[in-house]
């Protein structure tokens, strides 16, 4: 049915999921996998939880969609929720991550655009949607390839240095854009120096800092924000933040928020969304915001975390030839693969897709990145049971490999 009927824009793996419970899946054939991959950083609480069933089913008995012609109570309740986890300022709803880094392009553009100001800066090897605007903000040729002429407006520079992104300012530079982790391109961390940096520049040159934290975000890394994770101070802020994936634990919403100053830059009629901040996707984040301070999953995130990068980093210690590096914060973490390592040499696929196809033979699910590098994005209430499961498989792939 799917090679018949749906577009084949993925090059998906060969495994057909029927249901799910906590941190396990099962395809149709009955075969369990401990699902280290969370839906890449969405399924926040695991899958089929019951609250968030509840939850929505409850909702959808009451209101599901109005317009934003309309005022409902979810929506400023998850507003003040998300303002109260960050800074006084304000909240936009949308569907997705895509969707919401689309919103801080247009708010850097409206913000310059008196000055004639609407160059964003970005970083090489981030990733910033599909959109065609996305995939011009994204510092990776493969994903522009063929959709060319790109939006203009864009220059990339390396990631996590201050003097490119220095070099890379000029009269008509509007807002630096970064991921702090950068997901997509291998669990690429940015430095404290480096963040602090980029609030200084953006404040002298009085252009915008944004950051884009649809999947660092979200207490995946054992605070709200990846950055609250890597600066630790309270008084760092940025001047917008993109949010999606785990927002919703695998209902669609994306969000992004702005400082108080900055509120009154996109006014009525200069951006709007349809499906954005609907009663029922609204529900489905209070839920998990509530779960995920009544189970102090934050701290699990965090403990969890280093549990498995402290075994993890002393498996690299063990296979020095086949993993290069462990990397990442609480549930983020990246095992990055030397591409040359014995057990590679027979395919000509990436060492990451390899490394995550032993592993599903294993019964483990982990999602592959730029080409050497597969990402650990549990659920944050994954046991140290789980944990434990995972470590043994990933031991066994590391050992064969080499």
């Amino acid at each position: 049915m799917f090679e018949r009927n749906v577009v084949p824009s993925y090059a998906r793996f060969d495994l057909v999921l029927e249901r799910g419970e906590g941190s396990y899946v099962w395809d149709v054939d009955g075969s369990r996998y401990l699902d280290m991959g969370g839906g890449i950083a969405v399924c926040l609480l695991g899958h089929a939880h019951a609250e968030i069933a509840d939850a929505l089913h409850f909702q959808a008995r009451k209101l599901t969609h109005v317009s934003n012609l309309y005022y409902h109570e979810l929506q400023g309740r998850l507003a003040e929720a998300l303002v109260d986890l960050i800074a006084p300022g304000r909240v936009f709803f949308c569907s997705s991550g895509a969707e919401a880094n689309e919103g801080l392009f247009k708010l850097a553009r409206k913000f310059g655009h008196e000055k004639s100001r609407y160059e964003i800066i970005t970083a090489l090897g981030s990733f910033h949607g599909r959109t065609l605007a996305g995939i011009a903000a994204t510092g990776q040729d493969k994903v522009k390839k063929g959709f060319e002429p790109a939006v203009v407006g864009f220059k990339h520079v390396p990631f996590n240095d201050l003097e490119a992104v220095k070099k890379a300012i000029g009269p008509n530079t509007a807002a630096v854009l970064i991921e702090p982790i950068q997901g997509e391109s291998g669990i690429t961390v940015a430095s404290k120096e480096y963040l602090l940096g980029l609030r200084r520049l953006c404040d002298e040159h009085g252009i915008l800092l944004m950051f884009d934290e649809v999947q660092a975000g979200h207490f995946r890394t054992g605070k709200f924000q990846s950055w609250q994770t890597i600066v630790g101070d309270s008084e760092f802020l940025p001047d917008a933040v993109s949010m999606a994936k785990s927002l919703g634990g695998g209902f669609p919403i994306g969000a992004f928020w702005v400082k108080e100053d900055l509120a009154q830059v996109l006014s009525a009629g200069t951006h709007a969304t349809t499906f954005g901040g609907t009663p029922l996707g609204c529900a489905v984040a209070l839920k998990i915001l509530e779960i995920v301070r009544r189970d102090q999953l934050a701290e699990n995130a965090r403990e969890l975390g280093e549990f498995l990068k402290s075994r993890l980093q002393s498996l690299q210690k063990e296979f020095p030839r086949v993993l290069r590096e462990v990397r990442g914060f609480g549930l983020m973490i990246g095992l990055d693969f030397f591409a040359d390592a014995p057990g590679f040499t027979s395919s000509d696929e990436f060492p990451g897709t390899q490394t995550v196809k032993r592993l599903h033979s294993r019964g483990l699910l982990a999602i592959p990145a730029a080409t050497a590098v597969v990402r650990l994005l549990p659920a944050l209430n994954l046991s140290r049971g789980e944990a434990e499961e995972a470590l043994e498989v990933i031991s066994g792939v590391v050992s064969e490999l080499a």
